[in-house]
């Protein structure tokens, strides 16, 4: 079953409830509640998705990471961010090379944004794309939704970071990556997943 998302564009200081609550990228001024920033507002599950902005490291983030220093301790991880990661060797079932790509969680950022990685796996072959990270959200879907369509349209392997970076393996991989690039062209737009859905059913016929 298709789920559609509804949501509305917003810019930053415009009203989304008359009342306090309690929302990620809002603020709340004279008992009303506010955007901090422009984005899409998902008014049955009160949320705000940023459309733009570099992404910014948090605990429990899944990412997409390559290899830019290894140390004898452990690695510096490139993760698409003004802020590098690092993974403990003792934290890794695996040693890595210079270059490597990752996926791997982030356990802990302390309050000058040092990001600390566990659960480091290779991302072998393949290929990488990097989106807005504020687009990832719409690429991911509700319940897994665009995603789970994409993959299954295209057969696919496909890991999305939250840092943005998305890899793509075997299937019709240049299908998936320009759906991947359409949904975040057209992020900022109402009925996307039925469009990307119709989209996708007329590449597969050709």
């Amino acid at each position: 079953m298709m789920v559609i998302w509804m949501a509305r564009i917003v810019v930053p200081g415009e009203l989304l409830a008359g009342s306090p609550q309690r929302i990620e990228f809002a603020y709340v001024e004279n008992g009303r509640t506010y955007s901090s920033v422009l984005g899409l507002f998902d008014e049955a599950n009160p949320r705000v998705i940023p459309l733009e902005g570099p992404y910014m490291p948090a605990q429990y983030d899944i990412i997409v990471g390559i290899v830019n220093e290894v140390k004898f301790a452990g690695y510096n991880i490139d993760i698409n961010s003004p802020y590098r990661g690092f993974l403990s060797a003792k934290d890794s079932r695996y040693e890595h090379k210079l270059g490597d790509v990752i996926s791997a969680k982030i356990v802990e950022v302390d309050e000058v944004k040092n990001v600390d990685l566990e659960g480091a796996r290779s991302l072998k072959d393949g290929e990488i794309i990097e989106i807005s990270p504020a687009k990832i959200p719409r690429v991911i879907g509700k319940k897994n939704s665009m995603l789970d369509m994409i993959r299954d349209a295209t057969k696919s392997e496909i890991f999305v970071g939250k840092n943005g970076r998305i890899w793509i393996l075997g299937g019709n991989s240049a299908l998936a990556v320009r759906t991947i690039l359409k949904v975040e062209k057209e992020a900022h737009t109402t009925g996307l997943t039925e469009r990307i859905s119709d989209f996708l059913k007329q590449e597969v016929s050709k």
